[in-house]
């Protein structure tokens, strides 16, 4: 046998080796629960002669995927899964390089580590780029990300007409969907920190009159059970009980029916659980269609995912207490259960309506059909306005509002019709939906959340006019002005093209010198200029440009900044360099290279151009293809007689791997440097690579501020 041979079975018994110590870590983990297997089994909703297979697979780890963040859809092969764990992924020596990988790739953006059957309600809303989308329990944030990626389908279109709305009741949970929702560097993003189950109704400007805030598309993930999520969730089969779904349907049908009276009229709302129980999923579709008279229906989902395998839903089911208690109508339930069990949980007794909400349509994934996590999925259709709202109408500020049957702009009507879901103690929850696979961290500081909302007796009304706003104070959003004396250098140094949208620039001060300047779509501006009382704005909008005192002497006190250049960069018409391959990997590679280690042509440019804030554009060749055939963009600094670029730590690693260039280190922060003499790429910002979500950097981009490279600090 020869020496590679040998080695290669070396190393593929090694990979056993480990690997079975890592399985034989989960092994230590009771993962049993009979109320589950019994309640499951009762329920029927396994096929006969599957719920062994079932279960087994509920045992096994969940297996790893990623998406990759692209404008093609996930059946197009843009979401991948491997046969190992995240365990495994994150803790073996043999795969510190791919995890590495992985880590990187998702801080810079292009990939997400999203559980594959979390990537199905996004798919199934069918987004268009002039959508006007409501994420109403977005955290952590991975579909959120799905929805960014689909508005952004034309990368030649800087601002779509349509944006995101992304909601979470946990105002720390919130800084976690604000730092997924960055990765992808939008302007059509705004994050908001409500109950989803009474959202405020938004108003707009529309041809000089104020109107209602119709959404066209609602992802409406409600927090649940999460039974689904076992296969990685481990405390699930311990903490899993049947009267966790009892307490959570009131919350998830008055979210849903929150949601679709938000929907405009032909919109279109996924309703959403990593739950397999029928309380949790039918009966709160059972109960919305119900109520809404024919306003909603189901859609047939069927041939939009060829490939995906699922159940259809049930029609029939019933409830079990956590005692043990059998019940499958209402009219069995004692008076004395009255308060944790309602009518909506139990399937409709009228035979011909049941029929003809085709509840068939519902879909429950499985995870031994296809090895993926559990999941349950439903798509209405909005067909008319919601029957409550034609019915008790209030003083109607436009036309539009009584045409769609949306809640009136003057005051919102009450979110259910009078009687229609009680409270339970349970508004505002915060349950895990547990589906997604980012690290649920927060800034350091960040209060714990509140119970926004606080628990009200009756029906759900409107937010009052003072809301009790927890957690964080945020800063304003000023807009500025055309003649915002700001505008005056920045217009000058960059030569912005005359169609700039200088009116969707904002700043989050309002005294004092402005420190960073962000862009939000015309749309989205619409929104937060109207509606600052309404709504609490955690975050929204791309960073453009950041201020830089030194840079002032050049001509402008603002230098570029990457996460907004693929936004700006279409009005720039100055200050821009075309460089090569190689130029970027020395501009990647080395901290503040003399201009001379340029290729000619941009060092030509280079030197013809003034000291300041640059752009870094490379064109793709089509007649070479062994190069990138995508263009690349990267703020910089052109120094006195140097040049650099000012790109995050990250988003430089995959820049590099896209050249080929090694980038890996071992922990030992040993290993291949990316070019020989030059300095490590990985030193500035360095982090700790099993730190998988990184808040120390806060809104700041992890380069420092060119202060070593201009007149004054010249490093040569």
């Amino acid at each position: 046998m020869g020496k590679r041979s040998r080695q290669r079975q070396k190393n593929n018994q090694s990979c056993t080796i480990i690997f079975q110590g890592w399985g034989a870590g989960y092994a230590d983990i009771v993962k049993e629960n009979k109320l589950f297997e019994h309640y499951y089994k009762e329920q029927g909703l396994v096929p006969e002669g599957e719920f062994d297979e079932f279960m087994e697979a509920m045992r096994e780890p969940l297996p790893a995927t990623i998406r990759i963040t692209g404008y093609k859809r996930y059946p197009d092969e843009q979401a991948w899964h491997t046969n190992m764990s995240r365990k495994i992924i994150r803790k073996s020596p043999l795969l510190e390089k791919f995890h590495q990988f992985l880590v990187s790739e998702t801080e810079s953006g292009n990939i997400s580590r999203q559980e594959a059957v979390s990537m199905i309600p996004p798919l199934l809303l069918k987004i268009e780029p002039h959508h006007k989308i409501l994420d109403m329990c977005a955290a952590p944030g991975s579909k959120t990300a799905q929805l960014i990626e689909m508005l952004h389908a034309d990368m030649e279109v800087p601002f779509p007409e349509g944006f995101v709305i992304a909601n979470d009741v946990d105002n720390k949970r919130c800084y976690l969907l604000v730092h997924q929702a960055k990765r992808l560097n939008s302007p059509c993003i705004m994050v908001v920190n409500h109950d989803a189950s009474c959202i405020p109704t938004l108003q707009i400007n529309s041809d000089g009159k104020k109107d209602i805030l119709f959404y066209d598309r609602i992802l409406c993930d409600v927090p649940c059970s999460g039974d689904g999520t076992m296969r990685k969730n481990i405390d699930v089969w311990k903490k899993w009980t049947t009267s966790n779904s009892l307490h959570l349907h009131g919350l998830q049908l008055r979210i849903a029916v929150r949601g679709v009276e938000q929907l405009a009229v032909g919109g279109r709302m996924v309703y959403s659980t990593c739950s397999l129980n029928p309380i949790e999923d039918e009966a709160v579709i059972a109960a919305l269609l119900e109520k809404s008279e024919g306003a909603l229906e189901l859609a047939d989902s069927s041939a939009d995912l060829p490939g995906l395998k699922w159940m259809p839903g049930v029609t029939s089911w019933k409830l079990m207490t956590k005692e043990g208690q059998w019940y499958s109508d209402w009219s069995e339930v004692p008076t004395s259960r009255h308060t944790q069990i309602r009518p909506t949980m139990f399937p409709p007794k009228d035979e011909q309506k049941l029929a003809s909400m085709h509840l068939e349509r519902c879909m429950r994934i499985l995870p031994h059909h296809q090895n993926t996590g559990g999941f349950f999925v439903a798509v209405l259709v909005k067909k008319a306005p919601m029957p409550w709202n034609k019915r008790y109408p209030k003083d109607v500020s436009s036309s539009a509002a009584a045409q769609t049957g949306g809640p009136p702009a003057a005051a919102d009507v009450a979110c259910l019709p009078e009687g229609s879901v009680e409270e339970e103690g349970e508004r505002g929850g915060t349950e895990a939906k547990g589906d997604e696979d980012v690290e649920e961290q927060a800034p350091k500081g960040a209060s714990a959340a509140q119970e926004a909302g606080a628990k009200q007796d009756g029906v759900c009304g409107p937010p009052s006019k003072k809301m009790r706003l927890f957690g964080y104070k945020e800063d304003p959003f000023v807009f500025l002005t055309e003649d915002d004396p700001v505008f005056t250098t920045i217009q000058s140094f960059y030569n912005l093209s005359p169609d700039f949208p200088k009116l969707n620039v904002l700043t989050r001060t309002h005294e004092g010198k402005k420190r960073h300047l962000y862009m939000v779509s015309k749309e989205l501006r619409n929104v937060l200029l109207n509606n600052s009382e309404r709504m609490k704005v955690i975050n929204t909008g791309v960073k453009v440009w950041s201020r830089n005192s030194d840079g002032e002497e050049f001509g402008c006190a603002f230098r570029l900044a990457q996460e907004g250049i693929y936004t700006l960069q279409p009005y720039i018409r100055s200050r821009m360099i075309t460089v090569s391959v190689e130029d970027i990997k020395v501009l990647l590679t080395q901290e503040n290279p003399f201009l001379s280690k340029l290729e000619d042509d941009a060092h030509a440019q280079a030197k013809n151009m003034g000291m300041g804030s640059i752009v870094l554009k490379y064109i793709p060749n089509p007649n070479n293809p062994a190069e990138p055939q995508c263009p690349i963009q990267l703020c910089g600094w052109r120094g006195k007689t140097s040049i650099r670029a000012f790109v995050p730590r990250n988003e430089r690693f995959h820049y590099l791997r896209m050249l080929g260039v090694e980038v890996f280190r071992d922990k030992q922060g040993l290993g291949l440097k990316p070019r020989d003499g030059a300095k490590d790429a990985e030193e500035e910002g360095a982090a700790d690579n099993e730190v998988e979500v990184d808040f120390e950097n806060g809104d700041e981009n992890t380069s420092s501020e060119p202060k070593t490279d201009n007149s004054k600090h010249e490093m040569s």
